[in-house]
């Protein structure tokens, strides 16, 4: 099995590059990222490779790094995403993107992908949630607040308050992550305008 692939660019495709190691030209697909990051043709470059042995045909997928191909792996333990909507997520969203957000539950980043309607990024978001943290580099407790307001678990003091963050134009994780650090510096008890006040002094730090 083929995990990494070292040598030189020797040509283009629409979604593919050709990387010759030691004469040998490796068809690898790739996002539209990793081909815009990578060197002109006869640089050399190197790819963590996923390696797909299909009975008529083996095909490489190819990574500027390991989390790349984690999320590649990760995405396709989704019902309904195989290796070309994967591959279409993260040439939409960079990994660190991605993870944030799964993890604040921000269905509208994942759905920006052509080709992923409302559904499957539904799905994505709902079946990663648990893994996307590991990734992620927000606040744990915004992770947390994102979670407790998809399940309908958030006090309502904090919803109105994200909602009338939301309503001011700002996008919901970003009311979110305000109004967690509100909640967590005004306690459990405080009013929904108290934090408004608060959440937009945050956001104006």
């Amino acid at each position: 099995m083929i995990g990494k692939l070292k040598g030189l660019i020797d040509s283009y495709g629409e979604d593919y590059v050709i990387l010759d190691v030691g004469g040998v030209g490796y068809q690898v697909h790739c996002s539209s990222r990793t081909l815009q990051a990578l060197p002109s043709p006869g640089d050399a470059a190197v790819l963590s490779i996923e390696t797909y042995v299909r009975e008529d045909q083996i095909k490489l997928f190819g990574f500027r790094t390991d989390t790349e191909r984690e999320w590649f792996r990760l995405l396709q333990t989704v019902q309904g995403v195989g290796a070309k909507v994967a591959l279409a997520v993260l040439s939409t969203l960079p990994p660190a993107e991605l993870a944030n957000a799964i993890a604040l539950r921000d269905k509208a980043a994942v759905s920006r992908t052509p080709g992923v309607g409302p559904k499957v990024a539904e799905r994505i978001v709902s079946e990663l949630k648990d893994k996307a943290p590991a990734f992620a580099n927000v606040d744990p407790a915004v992770v947390h607040l994102a979670g407790a307001i998809d399940d309908h678990r958030a006090p309502r003091p904090v919803t109105d308050a994200i909602s009338a963050l939301v309503n001011l134009g700002y996008g919901q994780p970003q009311a979110a992550a305000a109004i967690a650090a509100a909640s967590r510096s005004a306690g459990e008890k405080a009013e929904t305008a108290q934090l408004i006040r608060l959440g937009l002094k945050e956001l104006s730090k």
